[in-house]
């Protein structure tokens, strides 16, 4: 049986061509000019002045932090269901992170328990961009100008996502993307952050080089890290963002193939999803609660990768302490699930993962063990 992952990359000759002849050229492999035109494209992208792409997305969103002048001791708002980097990076840089439950339609901070939760040690508030959808973004730059706090965007799932026409990264003072391996588009590992804001630009460029006041001079004008990308992966960055625009259609298309084909609201609830501004990082579902680790079983049986969402991160084992009426999150990571979502799928892949979840659901209409691979 061939199985069909859940996610897996997708990278071509085009990239090994890029690479050879990159290497041929005597290129020193770290950071240089193809980095610049790697950030150069990105920026384009986007929308935005600047672009620095950094090493992975957890240091991207650390870098995030530190050029928008979080600093040891102030208090970050995050939202409690994301990928643990996002309250992980803000303890990187000494801050402490404030779980805050999320919005049950679009799976992000709610904003009406972030503006409850401001302090005055409160600096900023993180939005993270859950599969590509957003909270009004237009409220939460609102609720930080009338508190008195900055805006940071954790836009790692959110390549190719747009709100209003404006790409989501680009709301806040500062946003980050992640390029790892299973994100629509890849260098492996690696990350971005995009600002619009000339001193924040200029001080990250600086952090990510050792605080040196220019490249290759040991003159440090500020505390700085090694948090540079590479040549070789800027050099495959630009061949998957020459491929972007099809895979962020791509991703649209089988969304929408996934919600024509499963039909039964019972067993699967696809969260409200505009495919005119957003394009899923994973095709992602609602189970009903106790239901989701039978289906995920089924589909396992039948070849097919699947996986649960995140653990809420005030149940992580770092973040126990944070404990709190996080109802919201708690529920969405004990129900989620993503189904396969590589953007190399054919139709027919999709509709034998559907055609499997159907199956699934009739079985268990008719009380009968719904775990039997599929024929054909």
């Amino acid at each position: 049986m061939n199985r069909i992952a859940q996610m897996e990359p997708w990278f071509g000759e085009e990239e090994k061509r890029a690479v050879a002849e990159y290497m041929d050229s005597g290129g020193w492999i770290t950071e240089f000019k193809k980095t610049q035109e790697f950030e150069e494209v990105i920026a384009a992208y986007v929308g935005s002045k600047h672009c620095i792409v950094t090493t992975n997305g957890t240091i991207a969103i650390v870098l995030m932090l530190l050029a928008a002048g979080i600093e040891p001791g102030d208090e970050v708002i995050v939202p409690d269901y994301t990928m643990i980097a996002s309250a992980n990076a803000v303890r990187l840089v000494g801050a402490v992170p404030v779980l805050v439950d999320v919005d049950p339609e679009n799976f992000c901070v709610d904003l009406g328990l972030a503006e409850q939760a401001i302090t005055s040690r409160t600096r900023a508030l993180m939005v993270v961009s859950i599969n590509g959808r957003a909270p009004d973004m237009s409220a939460a730059l609102d609720l930080c100008r009338r508190r008195g706090i900055v805006l940071v965007e954790d836009a790692a799932q959110s390549l190719g996502s747009r709100q209003r026409g404006k790409h989501l990264g680009t709301f806040g003072v500062v946003g980050s993307f992640s390029f790892s391996t299973p994100k629509v588009i890849s260098t492996g590992q690696g990350g971005a952050i995009v600002t619009d804001d000339d001193k924040i630009a200029e001080r990250a460029r600086l952090i990510k080089d050792f605080g040196r006041s220019r490249p290759g001079v040991d003159h440090h004008i500020l505390q700085g890290y090694n948090f540079k990308f590479t040549d070789i992966q800027a050099v495959i960055g630009l061949e998957q963002m020459k491929k972007l625009n099809w895979r962020v259609q791509r991703k649209k298309e089988m969304y929408a193939l996934y919600r024509e084909l499963v039909s039964d609201p019972n067993t699967v609830e696809f969260p409200a999803t505009d495919l005119e501004n957003t394009s899923p990082w994973f095709v992602d579902v609602l189970v009903p609660l106790g239901a989701r680790d039978a289906l995920k079983a089924h589909l396992h049986v039948n070849g097919i990768g699947s996986r649960p969402f995140y653990p809420a991160i005030h149940s992580q084992q770092p973040y126990l302490l944070f404990g709190s009426d996080l109802s919201v999150s708690t529920r969405l990571s004990q129900s989620g699930l993503w189904l396969p979502s590589s953007s190399f799928l054919h139709d027919k892949d999709i509709e034998y993962v559907c055609n499997a979840i159907m199956k699934y659901t009739q079985a268990k209409r008719r009380n009968e063990s719904p775990d039997l691979q599929l024929q054909g």
